[in-house]
């Protein structure tokens, strides 16, 4: 109980000795000891990489999570150390609820099973991102977290702990001027001499944890190469189920042409003398020819699996010859390559001349 108490009272007594100093120093009324130059810009390029790294963390989490009730109920469970509820993603639920309008509707409607499509691919579009969201946060998440939560902990205490230290050292730094006796004298010189070589054993401590930022930025720069590459994945796949989904369309009974038809023609009339769009011939590739002007290379972006014979397949990295067609949609040109020739989606290409 002595011990304690003892020990309490000189706890006490350090505390109001560093707290005297402190006040001094910023009433300009006490000397203090500074940093070399080297360990204060370590310290300044640490605080930079702590207060950047939170700001990347929070973000990365609003755009992978923008709700923030999920967000907080996603902490609690981590803090819980419980296993979070599969969360459905937003597309995932606007595709089931097109399903079901479409069952609704009518699945043989035009309307219904447009609906269907669509809604399959909003399914397929919601898993994508899920996955997305999972690898994200396994490869830049994680490791920001763990420096935020780990090392900058263990630096903060670190740097207390060297700061309290220096209070001390200039604490000890100014009884010595203030000892007249003798014997203060060696006393003062002697505190002093022990708080030198326990600041300067901090100060090596703190720096050799300071130095180490450098191998953070490695991690961090490798963290995100990978985020990148899972965000990549993730717009790729969802611009091929874009695109499937464009071709499904384009196969389905066109309803709009329909209407149009039955509400212009009827028996007799002129319109029905020079035929509807419906019964207009679809373009032949094989009796397309180049034009003598206006041929460009292309850098083919993605492979390319043709839907039908009009179509030309490709594959990612490889250079065709493209030019444009009268009355072809503006989202295609004709692709060639050898003697092969077809369609090609303009959006896998990049044009190069």
């Amino acid at each position: 109980m002595d011990f304690n108490v003892k020990k309490l009272a000189s706890g006490a007594g350090l505390f109001f000795t560093r707290a005297v100093q402190y006040t001094e120093e910023k009433l300009g009324q006490a000397e203090k000891t500074e940093l070399d130059a080297h360990l204060e810009n370590l310290m300044s390029r640490a605080d930079c990489t702590k207060n950047w790294t939170e700001k990347i963390y929070r973000q990365t989490e609003v755009l992978l999570q923008p709700n923030p009730s999920a967000r907080i109920e996603e902490f609690l469970y981590e803090k819980f150390d419980m296993k979070a509820p599969s969360r459905v993603t937003n597309a995932e639920l606007l595709g089931l609820y097109m399903e079901g309008a479409a069952q609704e509707f009518g699945a043989a409607t035009p309307y219904g099973s447009t609906l269907l499509k669509v809604g399959e691919c909003e399914k397929r579009l919601g898993a994508v991102e899920k996955e997305f969201i999972q690898t994200s946060a396994i490869s830049l998440l994680t490791p920001l977290r763990n420096f935020l939560e780990g090392d900058w902990r263990t630096i903060s205490k670190e740097r207390r702990l060297l700061e309290n230290l220096r209070l001390d050292l200039d604490a000890c730094k100014a009884r010595l001027k203030k000892a007249k006796l003798a014997e203060a004298k060696t006393a003062a010189e002697q505190d002093l001499r022990l708080a030198q070589t326990e600041f300067d054993r901090q100060a090596e401590v703190t720096r050799l944890l300071l130095e180490g930022i450098s191998s953070t930025h490695i991690n961090h720069l490798r963290c995100l190469h990978e985020f990148v590459e899972a965000q990549a994945a993730y717009y790729k796949h969802c611009h091929l189920h874009m695109q499937e989904l464009q071709r499904d369309l384009g196969r389905l009974p066109d309803a709009f042409a329909l209407n149009s038809l039955h509400s212009v023609v009827t028996p007799g009339s002129a319109a029905e003398d020079i035929g509807s769009p419906l019964e207009a011939e679809p373009l032949k590739i094989e009796e397309v020819q180049a034009p003598a002007t206006g041929t460009r290379k292309a850098k083919v972006l993605y492979d390319y699996d043709a839907a039908d014979s009009s179509e030309l397949s490709l594959l990612a990295d490889e250079l065709i010859t493209v030019y444009t067609v009268p009355g072809m949609d503006s989202d295609w040109l004709v692709g060639e390559r050898g003697n092969q020739k077809g369609k090609v989606p303009v959006t896998y290409l990049e044009l190069l001349s």
